[in-house]
């Protein structure tokens, strides 16, 4: 019976404690339009932007005509800097960089947007001897990052309003 109650005040204060410092679920962004086209090269970041748009109510369409907004992906691209060397001259930490630059457009607008880019860091620590972990590793960190990219342009579709472009 103590423990039951003991339990129950636990839940609720962790309960309290979450809406106290703002928590909420993760929902569906609130878009001001309903149709996109998008144009651009066939690039990996395409298919998982347009499984994102359709979960949020967004119908990617085929004819620019239909369109509420345009948007164009311009380059998406990987990048690997080396950070540091061991004292026989191998490496021993590299940098990741993931980006994707993409722009926007009204329909009844000629003028595109200006050119955004987003842009991913990570650093990672590498080993020869471990060559095959650390290429999924790597894999992996280029993945979170694109990932990262996707959640950035939804962010930024919110703020747009297909008329004032």
């Amino acid at each position: 019976m103590n423990l039951s109650r003991l339990s129950r005040m636990l839940m609720l204060f962790s309960l309290l404690a979450l809406t106290a410092c703002g928590f909420h679920m993760r929902g569906t962004a609130d878009l001001a339009f309903k149709t996109l086209y998008i144009q651009g090269g066939n690039l990996t970041i395409k298919k998982d932007l347009i499984r994102s748009l359709k979960v949020n109510g967004v119908t990617v369409v085929d004819d620019p005509q239909k369109a509420e907004l345009f948007l164009e992906l311009i380059t998406e691209g990987r990048l690997q800097n080396i950070l540091s060397l061991s004292g026989g001259g191998l490496v021993r930490e590299y940098e990741l960089v993931y980006f994707v630059d993409f722009r926007l457009r009204s329909p009844d607008s000629e003028v595109w947007g200006p050119v955004q880019k987003i842009e991913g860091r990570r650093d990672y620590s590498y080993d020869d001897s471990q060559l095959l972990a650390k290429q999924f590793e790597q894999d992996r960190l280029y993945e979170d990052m694109r990932v990262d990219a996707i959640r950035e342009i939804m962010r930024l579709l919110v703020a747009q309003k297909p008329k004032k472009l």
